[in-house]
């Protein structure tokens, strides 16, 4: 077991959250990352909360920065959130939920928050498979980044630190994170995956990311404990 320290990028959605399980379970110390960038609802945070707190990380801390005075997304400006698209139409272009530049904004924190701790390691739960075609998640797009990282920190050019940015679902289905996060203890219902929540926080069950939530559960032929809760709720 390492217990090295690692800085974990955690939105209180499924994917940072089985990303922090798997940091976790390699024996790092995990400091938890969270991000309040002027997102259209606070209830992520608070799962990133409930989710830090019963992971038990060395630190949680909530960064805040205002992503609202660029806009150019439904989740920073008041644009409609997409509901009930297909599969097909998920799969072509770049969707109006992509926040522009955010996974380099978040990694740059990361990588200030990873030389401070003289942590080596940061670990981002972006996806590669079942995703909503967000350039910043591709395996090309963090290649970069970490090439740039080690070039861009005192630590870097003195050769104290060599930063490995991980990705442990990167090549991962939906369901196979699922699968792989219930191995570990994950318990889902903590999480919030909707883009437009109702004011309770209840998912809305029709965005990009509820749809591709639920298409993974089904695959993966679990119920998604945040649902069953949300109905016993009501």
């Amino acid at each position: 077991m390492t217990h090295k320290p690692a800085v974990v990028l955690l939105s209180g959605g499924l994917d940072s959250t089985t990303a922090l399980a798997i940091a976790q379970a390699e024996g790092y110390d995990c400091h938890a990352l969270s991000f309040r960038y002027g997102q259209r609802h606070s209830h992520e945070l608070e799962a990133a909360a409930r989710v830090a707190a019963s992971a038990d990380v060395k630190q949680h801390v909530v960064a805040d920065i205002d992503l609202r005075v660029f806009g150019g997304s439904a989740l920073t400006a008041d644009i409609d959130v997409p509901k009930d698209r297909g599969s097909e139409e998920m799969s072509e272009g770049i969707p109006i939920t992509y926040v522009p530049a955010r996974n380099t904004v978040f990694l740059s924190f990361a990588l200030a928050w990873a030389e401070v701790l003289q942590a080596s390691d940061v670990f981002i739960g972006v996806n590669a498979l079942d995703y909503s075609g967000y350039p910043d998640c591709r395996p090309e797009y963090i290649d970069a980044y970490e090439r740039m990282a080690n070039l861009a920190t005192k630590a870097g050019v003195e050769g104290t630190q060599k930063l490995k940015i991980h990705t442990p679902l990167i090549n991962l289905t939906k369901a196979q994170i699922i699968e792989k996060g219930l191995s570990l203890g994950v318990d889902y219902g903590l999480t919030s995956s909707c883009y437009d929540p109702g004011p309770d926080g209840r998912p809305c069950g029709a965005c990009d990311s509820c749809l591709l939530r639920a298409k993974g559960f089904a695959e993966a032929g679990f119920a998604d404990p945040l649902i069953e809760r949300a109905s016993v709720v009501a």
